[in-house]
Order: C-alpha cells, then structure tokens, then sequence
C-alpha cells in the first residue's frame, strides 16, 4: 500500500532535547523516517469506521459497523459486535486478535527543492533494494531492474532537472547521467503510486521524469536535514503576546512525500465459526480473501495521521498496489 503525503504529516515520536521539540518518527538504525504500524493502523481503522462503505462479499452487502450476524437452530442471530472490530480487533478488549497485519510505513520517495523543474523526488539503492525485497515477500511481482547500486546519480531520460549534467538540490550539486534503467523504474511507479483518472496525470509524468537515485549518504542527509521544522506559538488572549512557555517547533515529513506499507491478511480469529459472520468459509485461505476484499473495497482514498488535524496537517492518500 503506498501513502502519498497530500499534506505535511507529523507523526510524533514524542518531546526531545535536540534541535527540534517534537521530532517525527525515525528508524533506529537508518534515521529514515517511517510511521509507527501501530499508529498507521489506528487511523485506518478510524477512517474505515467514518466512511462505513458498503462492501459486498458472498454476494452480500454489508457495511463495517453492522452488526454480525449469522443463522443458528433457523434463525438468523445477531451479535453484539461489528465487522469492524473483527477484522482491525476489538478496541477495548484483547478477546481476539486483528486479521489484518501492518507493516510500518517505510520512506520511498522524498520530495527535496530542486533549482530546476522545483522539486525532485529522491530515493537510493538501499530503498529500492529493501521495497523490492517486501513486495517479493508479499508474493508481488516486479520487473527485474538488476542491481540498484550502480544506478546511483542517475536521473531518467529527459530529466527537467539537469542543467547539463548536473543538478542543484538544495544547496548541494551532484554530477548525474540519465539512463534507461532509471527510466524504467520511474515509470514502474509513476503507473502505480498515482491513481489512474486524469487529474494525476501531470504528477504520474513528473515522476517520469523527476526521479532521483543518489547514494544511500546522501539520500540520509536529505531525510535527516531536508525536512519541515515549523515554529509554533500560543497567544495569550489578554496580553496579546506569547504565552509564558508556548514557543515550540515541530517537524513534519513534507507534502509529496511517498511512503508504502505492507498489509497482510488472515482468517477471523475468533474461536467459534458463527462468530465470523459473513467471512465464514471452507478454508481459512478463502476466509484471509475475504478479509483482503473487505480491506481493499472499504478502505477510504484519504485518511488522516498523525498530529493536528484540526490545522490541516496529515491527510495521506492510501493506493494499493
């Protein structure tokens, strides 16, 4: 699933003593920023029960929060618990697990300000490396771009970005080349990051064309540095003036940032077959389709995460692959 940032989006790694007050969330290891699994799947869960969509499944129609029911001794029998619950988990309870599996959202592609053609999308072999990785593990198929490392500093045919063959992102130059591997894998996901209707197509050909492989060193300076720190205050209503104490900054990943997560899929774990409700099946493997069904027809184009909403901070658009 790829999480398309249409706002900047602040998932909080809680207060810190650095620089910044409220940081994002990072990876131990890498510094790359990621969101929490446990936060990406909360919000969804949220948005799935806001947006109720029917979903048809066993050629029923159903909606998330209706009731399960089922048919015992003739006579159909409804629980006191929604499809939602059964297939994200209870909220207040660990009565049984969810039958939906979230990985945490990884960075793919990082929006950083070019001197030409605005902004550059950035990734590099270590990335690539990893998300060819995940989506094999998954049982996805991609097209076999052979060793990613010797594509770095490289940009597709055609670049808007090169100014001879160089290009300026930031403050920083880098030497490139444009080659037909590089184009190739920006067509790879230009075709699948972006929904498919008209209005995406400048951002699908922009991504043709504006993709950028740098060395895994320089893409972590970018993620680590090349972010949205934004200084926030409160005013005191009486004086007029900065409240005692209420200055603080806050970083965001920016607008246009690409994230993608893996989700996976069982049966209902319930311990009785009426409990299932509608996903009841013959195997456990027609059940797990059913509950990627009823993920895939329910799940809301926009959800919202992290922090501050209210301000119009964190709506991400989900695709799926």
């Amino acid at each position: 699933m790829f999480i398309i940032a249409e706002t900047p989006v602040h998932a909080g790694s809680g207060s810190e003593l650095g620089l910044v007050d409220l940081p994002i969330q990072r990876e131990r290891h890498t510094d790359f920023p990621k969101i929490e699994a446990s936060g990406l799947k909360g919000c969804i869960k949220e948005a799935f029960g806001i947006a109720n969509k029917e979903i048809e499944l066993n050629a029923k129609k159903i909606r998330p929060k209706d009731k399960i029911k089922y048919i015992k001794d003739n006579a159909e029998t409804e629980l006191n618990k929604d499809y939602l619950s059964l297939v994200f988990g209870p909220e207040d309870s660990d009565e049984h697990a969810s039958a939906i599996t979230f990985t945490d959202a990884r960075i793919l592609l990082f929006p950083v300000k070019s001197l030409k053609g605005i902004f550059a999308w950035i990734t590099c072999p270590m990335v690539l490396e990893r998300f060819s990785k995940e989506i094999k593990m998954a049982g996805i198929n991609s097209s076999n771009f052979g060793n990613f490392y010797t594509l770095q500093n490289t940009t597709p045919r055609q670049s808007n970005l090169a100014i001879e063959s160089k290009i300026i992102l930031e403050e920083f130059t880098f030497e490139v080349n444009e080659n037909d591997i590089t184009s190739g894998i920006a067509e790879w996901f230009a075709n699948r990051i972006f929904p498919s209707d008209n209005a995406y197509n400048y951002w699908r050909e922009k991504l043709k064309s504006d993709l950028v492989i740098l060395s895994d060193d320089d893409f972590k300076q970018f993620v680590k540095t090349s972010t949205e720190v934004i200084t926030r205050t409160r005013i005191d209503d009486k004086t007029g003036t900065v409240a005692s104490g209420a200055l603080w900054t806050e970083e965001y990943l920016p607008q246009d940032t690409i994230l993608y997560s893996l989700v996976m899929f069982t049966e209902p774990k319930v311990k009785s077959d009426e409990q299932k409700g509608i996903f009841k099946s013959v195997t456990p493997q027609e059940e797990a389709e059913l509950v990627a069904k009823f993920f895939k027809d329910g799940l809301p184009e926009i959800v919202q995460i992290g922090g501050n909403q209210t301000i119009g901070k964190g709506f991400v658009r989900l695709k799926i692959l």
